[in-house]
């Protein structure tokens, strides 16, 4: 048999190594590890995006809590974070899951400045029906004391068991959060 060559005349030699790959077995033993890992990894990472929800929804509530603040006090006006149903109006609800931002307008009515809403399962309620940044800077309740209020964010789940985040707002301007555990495991107040 003669020596294959190329067209510029090289003599092309034969290799006696044979071409490496997986082989049946080989690919079936990895996925078998692969599906082992990942059925103990899924419920960790449960736990973490479930955590990671809670957290990032007391935080845009802060962001709001915040940033109605700092619009009392450019405005020079009240602005008031209250719960509502139709992205327009208060409705003085305990449910915080759809709130808005207004400032009142010249003539009366009401400015919405900002939506918020929380995608479900997330639930959030609270003590207070609306909170009333003055131009100071503080909440006051309708007598003119300093307010303070606690809205939660909750999701139904026992992963993580730490399923309740706590948003108080303190002294009628210093805005807290924690969490804890509700008190009925995978259950929201």
């Amino acid at each position: 048999m003669p020596t294959p060559s190329t067209p510029s005349g090289h003599v092309l030699r034969r290799s006696s190594r044979r071409v490496q790959g997986f082989t049946l077995m080989e690919l079936i033993i990895t996925i078998a590890v692969l599906a082992i890992l990942l059925t103990l990894a899924v419920p960790s990472f449960t736990s973490v995006i479930n955590s990671n929800r809670l957290t990032a929804q007391a935080n845009e509530l802060v962001a709001d809590l915040q940033f109605a603040r700092s619009e009392a006090v450019r405005r020079n006006q009240r602005v008031t974070v209250c719960p509502s149903v139709d992205s327009a109006a208060c409705s003085g609800a305990a449910d915080w899951s759809n709130r808005i931002i207004t400032a009142p307008i010249a003539g009366g009515g009401v400015e919405v400045i900002r939506v918020s809403t929380a995608k479900a399962p997330l639930q959030l309620g609270g003590d207070a029906t609306s909170i009333v940044f003055r131009p100071d800077g503080m909440a006051r309740d309708a007598g003119g004391l300093l307010q303070d209020a606690t809205i939660t964010v909750c999701l139904p789940t026992t992963k993580p068991a730490e399923n309740l985040r706590e948003v108080a707002l303190a002294a009628g301007g210093r805005v807290s959060t924690s969490k804890r555990e509700y008190d009925t495991p995978g259950a929201c107040p």
